[in-house]
């Protein structure tokens, strides 16, 4: 199967990843040190309630604990809720993240895809609203979106859960990104404390805490009749040992979780001004990430720099030219910004040089 994400270092190696879009900052001394007292548990098989790990969710996330499941990282979420669900017909945003595509083929669904613009800077809009009807089964949201890393304006957002209630459409909201912009994250809890059994929140340690190798991931819902009819169909020891310790110690990580917020708006705003700076074209994120465009390969140039991005030219709704940019520390941004502005010199001076022969 071909591998449609950030992160290949196994086949590209030795590169500086900006491919991935974590915590620049990695793993907090907590988690690690939770995980290495979890070693000698792995002689144990898993909680298959992850008991503490749910409680301490609940705890932070100020809900009930019968709202919640685990998965092994959110994308065993959608694909097990997909299968617990079998909707017949889907709408589905575009460009999005491809897994929800491939759960939704996996088990036959009719997909209607809704193309965000880019002179829109890919929002979704209000025009959502007028493809929503009692055909349809269910919804995938991303907010911030993946790759363009826009947020969903909560009015807009809380509208659409309303049509969706009121056509009985399945919403699912992918917020694994929600941690990196404060009123996402706002606007999610609000979300969730409706009186909605259509919601479905996704949600990840993966890209906060900087833990993608553990794969722990998460969902939110009022639904217990769909949360049981998922739990039937997953493994009973899906989160692991370590996965779960991880996940204990990261919820108490709230001060660093701050301090990494404000650093990531604080180097993406510097980064945006150093692209308009080099005139290299970029959609606005509310994210840890950014979606440039491109007139030159950055995909293979910035290889020859030992510099890994990720090319987005395999997401529906995007094409050649499209690609994502994390936003990682500052001498690791310093050093992609600087190979930017190299690839766009020498571009400028070879269009030049063309032009004089003329």
């Amino acid at each position: 199967m071909e591998y449609l994400h950030g992160g290949d270092i196994y086949t590209y190696e030795n590169m500086l990843d900006f491919s991935i879009n974590i915590n620049p900052f990695g793993p907090g001394e907590e988690v690690l040190r939770a995980v290495q007292r979890a070693v000698p548990e792995i002689a144990k098989y898993p909680d298959s309630r992850c008991r503490k790990l749910l409680r301490a969710l609940a705890e932070e996330k100020e809900m009930p604990v019968s709202w919640f499941i685990f998965g092994n990282g959110a994308a065993e979420l959608i694909f097990s809720l997909v299968q617990a669900e079998r909707p017949k017909k889907a709408l589905l945003p575009v460009p999005s993240f491809g897994e929800y595509e491939r759960a939704l083929h996996n088990v036959g669904c009719e997909i209607t895809y809704f193309g965000l613009k880019k002179e829109q800077h890919f929002d979704v809009t209000e025009a959502l609203l007028d493809r929503l009807d009692d055909k349809t089964d269910i919804l995938f949201l991303c907010s911030p979106s993946n790759p363009a890393g826009r947020a969903i304006e909560e009015t807009l957002l809380g509208q659409i859960l309303d049509a969706c209630e009121r056509l009985h459409i399945r919403l699912v909201l992918d917020a694994c990104f929600m941690e990196f912009h404060s009123k996402t994250e706002e606007s999610v809890k609000k979300l969730c404390q409706e009186d909605s059994r259509m919601l479905f929140v996704l949600g990840a340690f993966t890209k906060t805490y900087g833990i993608p190798g553990l794969r722990l991931g998460y969902g939110i819902s009022k639904d217990k009749a769909l949360l049981e009819k998922m739990k039937e169909g997953m493994q009973p020891w899906n989160i692991s040992v370590l996965a779960q310790a991880a996940g204990v110690a990261a919820l108490k990580e709230k001060k660093r979780t701050v301090k990494m917020r404000s650093f990531i708006e604080q180097e993406r705003n510097w980064m945006e001004l150093e692209l308009e700076k080099a005139g290299i074209e970029y959609i606005p994120s509310a994210a840890n990430y950014m979606l440039l465009f491109s007139p030159y390969d950055l995909f293979s140039l910035l290889q020859e720099e030992s510099i890994l991005i990720r090319d987005c030219q395999n997401y529906r709704g995007l094409e050649k030219g499209y690609y994502r940019i994390a936003v990682k520390q500052h001498e690791e941004n310093k050093r992609l910004l600087a190979a930017l502005k190299k690839i766009y010199q020498k571009g400028q001076e070879e269009t030049e040089t063309w032009r004089n022969r003329l």
